[in-house]
């Protein structure tokens, strides 16, 4: 994505803050502005305090007592407002924009959201968002109310004294023109921040899922090590960013300091001319906060700023898939099954995955695809699935070259059973149903087909899985991913080695439950070449390094006595 689209699809973002929260922007606006020049008010009502101190008129001073209580009472009813309103638009802001990148994320195509790191997605969402919302939205607010705070000190300070006003812009743009250099600083810093904690989610995920394979292998010394390290290297850009924060503060508080004392002195000086009344010096240095505070903050806002802008292009980034493309067919119809004509393809350059690859899938019929590892059976499936761009040949499901459909059109056909199923922390009702609604007789029906009638009766369908499915035996994981293939009702149902972690009988009950369903096209990848369930199969496609070596029967197949009669010899050896 280059620089201008990536700042136009960042745009699209920041429309999401105010889509459907335009009341509450206008309002918080309007109640800030009331709330900005009721903080002025303050150095008007010092200032006349000081002149009537001075004069002794009680009369006077009674009555700016009861206008500074109805101020007060005033302030107060703002600023209640300013703080309803303005929190309002915060919370639907953000809520929106979470809600539009994890729909950017999860409408993605496989292949796209294969080849990205996933813990750059969470950081996107958590640590991102939470910059983005200090940085950008509620920053906005402060940058408007410390504006108006200043450009209505500095219209005050122009009706008492025009020549102590300029001295003040004069001191403050130079304030500023020294604080300025640093916000590139802190943009930078924010940038590897983000970076570097994404990278540390990515490393503290793999620790964890691989961390009974650390245990087995007693790598804890050397995991808490790399653990250590991470965390180090992101403590010490966050430090970086601290400090280049600090830099900006230092030079601002020097330089509000020089101005502060330049501007007191001079109206101290003009005053005892008679030039100006005391009160009008309290009043000015009452708004000099007005203006020190914007000059102190306003370059640290601008590059946090900027720091929050370049999240949201990355998340623009994050959101592209780099899969989809114009003119893309929608898959209806399996047809007349799944063809492969002389397909090629590699991950990586110089090693070839898939070598002139042709079969034929009718459909309707259950197929079995064996072979040892590596040769290539999962990557057949993979291209099924549109996961692998970049092949050579042809694939086609109904008559349509799988490259040329819609990512989710292709989901509407065909429903996959993996090795390791996913299971939500969630009921089994839940999990069967993906958290969708269907008529109790086609949940009861999928359940019957998937044998989980037994699990059902003996738990209930309201039973907790736990973390990962951690409740649940590996047979039942994957009866419950078959009862949602079933429920979806797809006409193609590819399983890819997932009865490979159960025991025997487990995995020939899954695969007979698998097998028994009718009307399906079934491609089933298996290590397990056990007779009685290879001879259900309508064929079976056996791979050697990425090439189709023999299709057949399992009778035709012995007969041949060739690679598939040698590794069903060894299987039953061992």
């Amino acid at each position: 994505m280059d620089k201008s689209t990536q700042k136009q699809r960042a745009k699209e973002y920041i429309r999401e803050f105010y889509r459907n929260n335009r009341a509450n922007f206008t309002l918080a606006v309007i109640a800030a502005t009331l709330s900005s020049g009721m903080q002025v008010g303050i150095a008007y009502l010092l200032k006349e305090l000081t002149d009537v101190s001075m004069s002794g008129d009680l009369g006077t001073l009674a009555g700016l007592v009861r206008t500074a209580v109805a101020f007060l009472l005033l302030t107060v009813g703002i600023w209640l407002l300013d703080r309803r309103f303005r929190h309002n638009f915060i919370r639907k802001a953000v809520e929106a924009y979470r809600n539009k990148a994890f729909d950017a994320i999860t409408s993605k195509g496989i292949a796209s959201f294969g080849k990205e790191n996933t813990s750059s997605y969470i950081s996107a969402l958590t640590n991102d968002v939470n910059s983005i919302e200090a940085n950008y939205l509620t920053a906005n607010f402060t940058f408007l109310t410390l504006t108006l705070q200043a450009v209505a000190s500095v219209g005050l300070m122009l009706w008492y004294s025009w020549p102590l006003t300029l001295t003040v812009m004069a001191l403050g743009v130079l304030l500023i023109a020294a604080s300025l250099p640093f916000g590139n600083r802190i943009a930078e810093q924010e940038r590897k921040v983000s970076e570097k904690n994404a990278g540390f989610l990515s490393m503290v995920k793999d620790l964890l899922s691989g961390l009974g394979v650390i245990k087995s292998f007693q790598a804890q010394e050397e995991a808490a090590a790399l653990y250590y390290d991470r965390n180090g290297k992101l403590e010490q850009t966050k430090c970086r960013r601290r400090k280049a924060a600090e830099t900006v503060n230092i030079v601002s508080f020097i330089g509000s300091f020089t101005v502060q004392m330049g501007v007191f002195c001079y109206g101290a000086y003009l005053s005892i001319q008679g030039r100006i009344t005391p009160g009008v010096v309290i009043a000015f240095v009452q708004m000099m906060n007005y203006i020190i505070s914007p000059i102190q903050q306003l370059p640290g806002l601008l590059a946090n700023r900027k720091a929050a802008v370049g999240l949201i292009e990355k998340m623009a980034v994050y959101g592209e898939d780099i899969s989809s493309g114009a003119n893309l067919e929608k898959l209806e119809t399996v047809g007349d099954g799944i063809r492969f004509e002389h397909v090629d393809f590699a991950y990586a350059e110089g090693a070839d995955a898939l070598k002139d690859v042709s079969v034929r899938f009718e459909a309707g019929k259950s197929y079995a695809i064996v072979g040892g590892s590596g040769s290539g059976k999962s990557t057949l499936l993979n291209l099924i699935m549109g996961s692998c761009p970049g092949y050579r040949g042809s694939v086609t499901v109904g008559g349509k070259e799988i490259s040329r459909l819609q990512p989710d059109s292709i989901f509407d056909v065909i429903s996959v059973i993996q090795q390791n199923v996913f299971i939500f922390d969630d009921t089994i009702a839940r999990n069967i149903c993906m958290f969708r609604e269907f008529d109790r007789e086609q949940v009861d029906w999928a359940v019957n087909g998937a044998g989980l009638s037994g699990l059902m009766d003996e738990k209930g369908e309201e039973y907790v899985c736990g973390e990962g499915g951690a409740c649940l035996s590996g047979g039942e994981r994957q009866r419950i991913a078959i009862a949602r293939s079933l429920l979806r009702n797809s006409p193609v149902l590819l399983v890819d080695e997932a009865t490979s972690a159960l025991d025997a009988e487990t995995a020939d009950s899954v695969t007979d439950s698998i097998l028994n369903i009718q009307g399906l096209t079934r491609l089933v990848v298996t290590h397990r070449l056990d007779e009685k369930t290879l001879s259900r199969f309508d064929g079976i496609v056996v791979m050697k390094n990425g090439r189709i070596t023999e299709q057949g029967t399992f009778q035709e197949l012995m007969e041949q006595r060739r690679y598939f009669y040698s590794l069903y010899m060894v299987s039953r050896e061992a």
